[in-house]
């Protein structure tokens, strides 16, 4: 069974940072497109950046763009999201995601394994 478990949340203040971790279990991870997403009260699940099973392929939303970065250590079946630069605007609770294979999509519905989600509050 596919388990992935998000760390690293909390509050912060503006211009600030904070690094999430996703440990995965359960899956070939290193086969694995991996990706975060984040959702706002009363809004939709947006995406925030995706990563190649090898690593070398990465993807961003705008909003987030020069100011997170996304890894992964396939040796620890985890990957993180570094933020920096942090916005009011970036308060949400962030999921982890994943899905076999490549996939190059801000879709959420196209990501089968999901985290419980980690809170990052942003004050101003």
């Amino acid at each position: 069974q596919v388990q992935l478990v998000e760390s690293g949340g909390g509050l912060v203040q503006a211009g600030g940072s904070l690094r999430l971790s996703c440990e995965a279990s359960g899956l070939t991870f290193s086969s694995y497109t991996m990706g975060w997403f984040r959702q706002a009260p009363g809004k939709a699940r947006e995406f925030v950046s995706s990563i190649s099973s090898s690593g070398l392929n990465t993807y961003y939303a705008d909003s987030v763009k020069g100011r997170f970065t996304i890894s992964r250590d396939n040796a620890k079946n985890t990957f993180y999201l570094q933020m920096n630069s942090l916005e009011p605007k970036d308060t949400a609770v962030y999921y982890c995601a994943g899905r076999s294979g490549y996939v190059r999509s801000s879709d959420p519905r196209v990501f089968s394994s999901w985290g419980q989600g980690t809170q990052v509050t942003v004050s101003s």
